[in-house]
C-alpha cells in the first residue's frame, strides 16, 4: 500500500528545503538546531547542538569558536555528521560529509548580523576552556561591552569563524504507525557531479 506523504526519491535538497520550512512553521523553539558530531584523528567522538545558519546546494553552514573543542577537532579531522530531530513533526534528517571553513567576508557578515550583546559574549569567551567562576566571564563580558559600546559592534575575533559541511550522504526518516518507520538514504555520485543514488532502508 502506497503512502501519500512518502519520502520523495528525487533531489534531496528539495526535500530538505520542504521539511525545514515545515519545521520553521511548526517547531516551538530553534527549528534550525542540529546535533554536530566530530571526532579526533584517533576516532574519539564528541557531539553537541549548534544552529544551522545557512544551507543550499553547496552545503550546510554553522559558526563557532575555532579554538573550542569542536573547532580543534574539525581542523584536525574535517569530517562530521549532522542530525536534525524535529520532534513535533516526527522527522529526522542525518547528513554526513566534509567540512571547509567559510571565507572571512562571510564570517564577518554573519558575526555583525548578530545582536551586539551576542557579539560581546563571543568575543569575551574562551570557549571550552576551564573557567574559575562565572563572575570572571561576566566581568570579561562587561569589559568588552564597555570597550565597543560606542562603536555598536565588536570586531570579529580571528578565532570565530564558520564551517560548511558538503554532504556526501543525506538520510531522511519519518515516523510511521506501529514503528513501521520510513527511511530513505541518498549518496552522492562518486564522480563528484550533482547526481545522487538513493535507496530505502529498513527501519
Amino acid at each position: 500500500m502506497s503512502e501519500p506523504d512518502a519520502i520523495p526519491a528525487s533531489d534531496p535538497f528539495t526535500t530538505f528545503n520542504a521539511w525545514f520550512a515545515d519545521a520553521c512553521a511548526a517547531e516551538p523553539n530553534d527549528p534550525n538546531a542540529m546535533a554536530l558530531a566530530t571526532a579526533t584523528p584517533g576516532g574519539v567522538p564528541s557531539v553537541r547542538m549548534v544552529l544551522l545558519k545557512g544551507h543550499g546546494r553547496d552545503g550546510f553552514v554553522f559558526y563557532t569558536n575555532a579554538d573550542s573543542r569542536k573547532g580543534v577537532e574539525i581542523r584536525a579531522n574535517p569530517q562530521a555528521a549532522l542530525l536534525f530531530h524535529w520532534k513535533s513533526l516526527r522527522r529526522q534528517v542525518r547528513i554526513e560529509g566534509s567540512l571547509t571553513e567559510v571565507m572571512p567576508a562571510e564570517a564577518d557578515a554573519y558575526f555583525h548580523s548578530r545582536a551586539f550583546v551576542s557579539q560581546v559574549g563571543s568575543a569575551a569567551s574562551d570557549q571550552s576552556r576551564p573557567l574559575d567562576g562565572r563572575e570572571t566571564y561576566l566581568a570579561r563580558v562587561e569589559a568588552v561591552r564597555e570597550r565597543y559600546e560606542d562603536a555598536g559592534e565588536v570586531p570579529r575575533p580571528a578565532h570565530w569563524t564558520g564551517f560548511r559541511l558538503t554532504p556526501r550522504a543525506i538520510e531522511f526518516w519519518c515516523d510511521r504507525p506501529n514503528r513501521l518507520h520510513e527511511r530513505r538514504r541518498f549518496l552522492r555520485a562518486e564522480t563528484g557531479d550533482e547526481g545522487w543514488a538513493t535507496t530505502l532502508l529498513y527501519p
